[in-house]
């Protein structure tokens, strides 16, 4: 069903209900989900955090690495989410906070099937309902963290610290296969910062968050792991900058482009 975002409306949606249940389903045919700054440390124990480009735009998200496949999210697992980390943009659905006018707004997907008559109440009497003021804090939280992790991104970016790089999938098939148009943290560039820079990413905050990312990349191996129970498990993911990758690369192995990161996850 597709997704119809409208301003939540306190008399249109006063008999409005949201169901909790807490399996996300609605993200099992998407591998990517948004991942802002203040989550970054959270994130990285579970899920590998890369960059991608919007072309149209130009601009470069920090996304969450939900599979490898388009359309398949490894962390639904029997239909329902098996991680011990759940993104916030996936949290807040089938909420949103989106420029309503000269300012922004809460909206609600009317098409999920969260929505409905059962479950939570939305609202009581003219109120918000303390559900609904916890939706609201969620997306507070998650409007002003995307705002701070544009910024950390522009950061990153104006000191060349973005790489490109290619993941290759082995599968046990023996079948080969690179994932490209990401992008990543370079080690090298950030050793060769000078000691000032250095001191000024510390003080802002930045230099956790590098090394959160840095570190997150060990998570392809869970990646690995949960392909495990698929038609076509993954032997190995391997990680190489993307000059590495085209030079060493055989006649056999297939690429794929990982397409920018949709705000809204699928359903």
């Amino acid at each position: 069903m597709t997704m119809n975002y409208i301003p939540l409306d306190k008399n249109k949606h006063k008999d409005l209900h949201v169901k909790v249940n807490g399996d996300f389903a609605h993200t099992k045919d998407t591998h990517l989900a948004a991942a802002s700054i203040r989550e970054y440390a959270q994130i990285a124990s579970c899920m590998p955090i890369i960059f991608i480009k919007d072309p149209k735009s130009d601009t470069t998200h920090s996304v969450a690495m939900l599979g490898i496949e388009q359309g398949v999210n490894l962390f639904m697992q029997g239909g329902k989410w098996s991680g011990h980390v759940v993104p916030l943009n996936i949290q807040r659905y089938p909420f949103d906070v989106r420029p309503d006018g000269d300012k922004l707004g809460v909206f609600i997907d009317e098409n999920s099937d969260l929505v409905g008559k059962e479950g939570e109440p939305l609202f009581t009497e003219d109120a918000p309902s303390p559900f609904l003021e916890n939706r609201q804090k969620l997306l507070s939280e998650l409007a002003n963290s995307e705002m701070a992790t544009r910024d950390f991104v522009k950061k990153i970016g104006d000191l060349g610290l973005l790489e490109s790089i290619v993941i290759r999938a082995q599968y046990i098939s023996g079948q080969q296969r690179n994932i490209n148009g990401m992008q990543t943290i370079s080690e090298k560039r950030l050793q060769e910062l000078d000691a000032d820079t250095i001191a000024d990413l510390h003080k802002t905050g930045y230099l956790g968050a590098i090394y959160a990312v840095m570190l997150s990349l060990g998570q392809l191996n869970r990646l690995v792991q949960l392909t495990q129970g698929g038609e076509n498990p993954v032997r190995a993911l391997q990680l190489q900058p993307e000059e590495e990758a085209e030079a060493a690369e055989p006649a056999a192995v297939t690429s794929e482009t990982t397409p920018k990161a949709k705000k809204a996850p699928k359903k």
